[in-house]
């Protein structure tokens, strides 16, 4: 893949003179946005729906490590970390956590368009946005909001990342354990009653009546689906 304006690329970093001349660089080859700290990033990806990020590590605001694991939550843009933490450690870290690649400051302009270029290669944009939206219920994935009638709600991290995977699987059954495993991972001491009380607990303040839920069904002796539409 050859450069293209058409592509939108985001650098993130809070040093002025690196966005600075990262942007001298490539703005004749891509379109390109700035942030300069994780929050601006997060926002960016959503409103602007870049084609690749290149993000540095340390941001003012969370760790670049945290930007690409809330990234991953709800977003395949390839993300390119660019960092003067030289450490293999380090490498594997933010590979674990979902970047795409990986490279140390200071680097050739020649080797970050190569590395460029690959990511690009290996990425399709999907079409759908950061947002879940049925009848009464809108969850932001970017910025982890939910509302319920217009209504910011408050949740736990717990309930908030069974939402969040009920949402990235709606209409598709989840078993208990797959929900167990999705949210306390693997070797938690995690069971089917600490669930059920979580969703319990999600139901009463998502649901108009949570014993007749309208958006979280219950496949008995299975596990939980989302609801895809709620009729009005």
């Amino acid at each position: 893949m050859t450069e293209n304006p058409s592509l939108r690329v985001l650098v993130v970093d809070d040093e002025r003179p690196i966005r600075r001349f990262l942007h001298t660089a490539l703005a004749g080859h891509y379109t390109i946005f700035e942030a300069e700290t994780g929050a601006d990033a997060l926002q960016m990806v959503a409103l602007h729906r870049p084609d690749l990020v290149l993000l540095d590590l340390g941001l003012p605001d969370m760790d670049g490590l945290e930007v690409t694991r809330r990234l991953r939550e709800w977003s395949l843009v390839p993300v390119i970390i660019v960092s003067v933490r030289d450490r293999e450690q380090d490498k594997v870290t933010a590979l674990d956590a979902g970047a795409d690649d990986y490279l140390c400051k200071p680097f050739s302009m020649g080797e970050l368009m190569a590395r460029m270029r690959a990511a690009l290669r290996h990425y399709s944009k999907p079409e759908n946005e950061p947002f879940y939206k049925t009848s009464g219920l809108t969850v932001n994935l970017a910025t982890r909001e939910v509302l319920v009638g217009g209504v910011r709600i408050a949740l736990t991290p717990t309930e908030y990342d069974i939402l969040r995977i009920l949402i990235t699987h709606a209409g598709k059954v989840l078993t208990h354990h797959q929900l167990i495993q999705a949210v306390w991972g693997d070797g938690s001491e995690a069971d089917a009653h600490l669930l059920r009380v979580n969703i319990s607990n999600l139901r009463k303040k998502i649901e108009q009546n949570p014993l007749m839920p309208r958006y979280i069904l219950t496949e008995p002796g299975v596990g939980y689906r989302l609801r895809e539409e709620v009729e009005s």
